[in-house]
């Protein structure tokens, strides 16, 4: 059992990480990482999610789960503030859980991160595609066919079924190529596409909030028994046969909108580069969350009051921003423009970072054995783990072209909030088995921080119901058989610790 649980060198992960990043200079500030926690965070949870989470949950307490999804992030990241003060190097929740949980624990933490970053590029592509439709729409009046812009599993009014969707393969495969030629984006593109999601928040809360009926918001809470509901096009859903309402609603709606806030633990990977990762790293981590909670709150509320929330069941189902605005705000079209390009650009980068960061999180794993040395092959002349991209393109492709979008999207969220949940466990693990560590920021109030983040991980879990807990197990036991097959086997730090007992 022990062999399950060994761990790469603390030493040993420390001297990789000088050697190959020669030492990055501690140059940011919490006013720094809150920057990034806000540019890393607003995407496209915010503008494809809310409406699924409002139509198919909680309705306009959408607010409501936006506040939970939060609550779960904020003890989750005081867990990852302690684990990146205790190793501050770059890298995510795989790296230093090797080092301090052991390497079953970074084989599921690493498995899992292809929900949250290959799954995520899969998701936003395909909320990237239908928001292209729309700006075609628009400017040319013209639309990719139905059948080449969804998945086999979906059906329009029209009875047209879907066969692909190439909008968001195409967009998969250009970040690739760019990733594969070792394009970065630059500080000023970076802060540019900050500064215009932001802008597209404030913006449509600002002036949407002239446009909210109050009677969009009653009931706040969709009854548990709600019954059927008619819709604008007159035709009606069975809200009992299909879907979980009433606070269970809202619970589930907390799954769903989670997608919104995933990419805070990007704080947390910037330990090496912070001046005072002590006080900097919770400032960052918890303000960052806390601006983008009020805005998500915000945003939501002004969604569900200027169109009713059954809309997003159909019509507003898909670029659900512009479908508000075009509706219900007459007189603001040129605003539905400039968000639909913005939030294309938008995409466009979240898309990029996600592909990256996957294939740098298998990039370690691979340097480490636990899978194929395909995935640390670099180009000769661009120096990019370019075997690696081509790979997770395909796969990533087959989902965003395959598979609706809130099936992806529910996948990633579970995917991520079981890795939170090893994190928040990870921390009174470590005080345990480790307390001698030197640790510059400490988790406040253990136990009691990370079991209440597990719990409310764990429920968010519960609320995206069976099947995506089905999915999860599944996707799990597929990587079990992949580490007892092979990982088991090529094992560097196992090899380590065999070779030094002999």
């Amino acid at each position: 059992m022990s062999r399950l649980f060994v761990r790469k060198p603390l030493g040993q992960l420390l001297s990789e990480a000088t050697e190959s990043e020669k030492g990055l200079k501690r140059t940011l500030t919490a006013g720094s990482l809150v920057a990034l926690g806000i540019g890393a965070i607003i995407g496209a949870g915010l503008f494809v999610r809310t409406a699924a989470a409002a139509g198919a949950h909680a309705g306009p307490a959408v607010t409501l789960s936006f506040i939970i999804a939060a609550i779960g992030c904020a003890l989750a990241g005081l867990c990852y503030a302690e684990f990146a003060s205790m190793i501050p190097i770059a890298g995510s929740a795989y790296t230093y859980s090797y080092a301090t949980l052991g390497e079953l624990v970074a084989w599921i933490i690493g498995w899992d991160l292809v929900l949250e970053y290959a799954l995520g590029a899969a998701t936003v592509s395909i909320g990237w595609s239908q928001y292209l439709n729309n700006l075609l729409n628009t400017l040319f009046h013209v639309t990719i066919p139905f059948e080449w812009s969804h998945s086999p599993f979906q059906v329009s009014d029209a009875g047209v079924h879907g066969i692909v969707n190439l909008p968001a393969i195409f967009i998969l495969f250009l970040l690739t190529l760019l990733l594969i030629k070792g394009t970065q984006e630059s500080a000023l593109v970076n802060t540019i596409i900050v500064i215009i999601k932001v802008a597209i928040v404030l913006l449509f809360i600002a002036l949407g909030w002239q446009f909210i009926n109050p009677a969009n918001h009653t009931p706040y809470i969709i009854p548990a028994d709600a019954g059927v509901v008619h819709l604008n096009d007159g035709t009606s859903v069975d809200y009992s046969l299909t879907r979980n309402h009433g606070w269970i609603g809202v619970l589930a709606g907390a799954g769903v909108v989670f997608f919104a806030f995933i990419g805070f633990d990007a704080v947390s990977t910037a330990a090496q580069e912070t001046k005072n990762p002590k006080k900097a790293m919770p400032i960052g981590i918890l303000v960052s969350l806390a601006i983008c909670t009020v805005l998500y709150i915000l945003f939501s509320h002004v969604m569900t009051g200027v169109a009713p929330y059954k809309d997003f069941l159909k019509e507003g189902a898909e670029a659900s921003v512009a479908y508000v605005i075009n509706t219900y705000m007459p007189g603001y079209g040129w605003l539905s423009l400039f968000i639909t390009i913005a939030i294309l650009a938008g995409f466009s980068s979240v898309i990029l970072v996600m592909l990256l960061g996957q294939t740098r999180v298998f990039y370690s794993m691979s340097n480490d054995g636990l899978v194929p040395p395909v995935f640390s092959k670099l180009h000769p002349k661009h120096r990019t783990p370019y075997k690696s991209q081509w790979m997770f393109f395909f796969f990533t492709a087959l989902f965003a072209g395959f598979i609706p979008d809130h099936i992806v999207g529910d996948m990633t969220s579970i995917g991520t909030l079981f890795a939170f949940v090893l994190v928040c466990v990870g921390v009174m693990v470590m005080r345990k088995t480790n307390p001698e560590v030197p640790r510059p920021f400490k988790t406040p109030l253990v136990p009691f921080v990370p079991i209440a983040g597990a719990l409310v991980c764990l429920a968010m879990i519960a609320g995206l119901g069976p099947g995506n807990w089905t999915r999860l197990i599944i996707w799990l036991a597929i990587g079990f058989v992949i580490y007892f097959g092979y990982s088991v086997k090529h094992s560097k730090a196992r090899k380590y610790h065999e070779q030094n007992k002999q």
